[in-house]
């Protein structure tokens, strides 16, 4: 942890923090919702170790990045914008880029629009944009929300979920991190009928020290959103129907760099948000598909559930960039 350098910049227009440990060639890590460059903790020192300039920012609107309050400003101009920034702050024309979740999907974005930027992909969990062409994200959230509680579509509306989520943290970010584990199946709280908070839909957790997370971390993540509030991150969410329409002139072309895939067994977003049978359908999205793993046993927040493994894998993969 001594080791850890955080550092703050303005870059694309906003105040960006990011942690960098390391020397060599740029690794960038990019975090996903409910998250924080806290997520890649385990990995930071490992990769460093390994030869490697590691820098993982507090993605826009999270953590001790600033959080613009409008939902437009969460396009794929604005995110591509950063990696772009940041690049160019790093004295970097390239990187390899690791990420999940909504990092993970800014990362293709880069890709496709800047592939000269992206040495590499290694992806975690989301093989590839789960966009419909025939429907917008937040269009097919709310068919699903009429049938059922759906986060997305809770998320929308500006206002009550923020408040709800401002005012409790804790019982938040405590039962959301053990719903999106392996210990819990997620699509279990669509039981839950239109209309129900997501405080009140996600299960109640065991205290910690769990097998797979310290007090100590989610302590941290508490006091990071806390401070920040979590109007960032639903931004993320209602900026879907923006990023899903600018992706249009990529939509069916794929990328070129070299592409690793880290899953997870008990992944939700594997099991219900990019198709029937995603795997197979990677190189669908991919032309240089170089790796594809599943780690057992692990859920969504795998960097920290299954961190020995996810290490392992990351560092293996880097090791073709040497």
């Amino acid at each position: 942890m001594a080791q850890w350098l955080h550092r703050h910049a303005r870059i694309n227009g906003i105040a960006m923090h990011y942690v960098e440990q390391g020397e060599g060639p740029l690794l960038i890590l990019c975090h996903g919702f409910p998250h924080l460059w806290l997520s890649w903790h385990r990995q930071i020192p490992a990769l460093a170790a390994a030869g490697w300039r590691v820098v993982a920012p507090d993605m826009r609107g999270m953590g001790q990045t600033e959080v613009p309050p409008d939902a437009s400003a969460y396009d794929v101009d604005h995110t591509v914008g950063d990696l772009v920034g940041l690049l160019d702050h790093l004295g970097a024309e390239q990187a390899v880029f690791a990420g999940l979740d909504f990092g993970l999907f800014a990362i293709y974005d880069l890709a496709h629009r800047h592939p000269d930027r992206v040495r590499g992909i290694i992806a975690l969990q989301n093989p590839h944009f789960p966009d419909r062409p025939d429907i917008s994200p937040l269009a097919e959230a709310a068919e699903w929300a009429a049938r059922h509680f759906v986060h997305i579509d809770y998320f929308v509306p500006v206002g009550p979920a923020d408040r709800d989520l401002d005012a409790q943290p804790r019982t938040f970010l405590h039962r959301l991190f053990y719903a999106l584990s392996g210990d819990f199946h997620y699509i279990d709280i669509w039981r839950h009928p239109p209309g129900t908070r997501y405080i009140d839909a996600l299960p109640e957790a065991p205290p910690l020290p769990w097998r797979w997370l310290e007090e100590w971390e989610l302590e941290w993540f508490i006091s990071e959103y806390s401070r920040s509030g979590f109007t960032g991150g639903l931004n993320w969410y209602r900026a879907m129907d923006i990023r899903w329409r600018q992706r249009a002139p990529y939509r069916g072309h794929r990328t070129s760099q070299p592409y690793y895939f880290i899953g997870s067994e008990k992944d939700v977003d594997l099991e219900s948000w990019h198709g029937d049978d995603p795997i197979p359908a990677i190189a669908d999205h991919h032309a240089n598909v170089r790796r594809i793993e599943i780690v057992p046993g692990a859920g969504h927040m795998m960097q920290l559930e299954a961190s020995p493994a996810v290490t392992a894998l990351m560092a293996e993969f880097l090791k073709d960039f040497r």
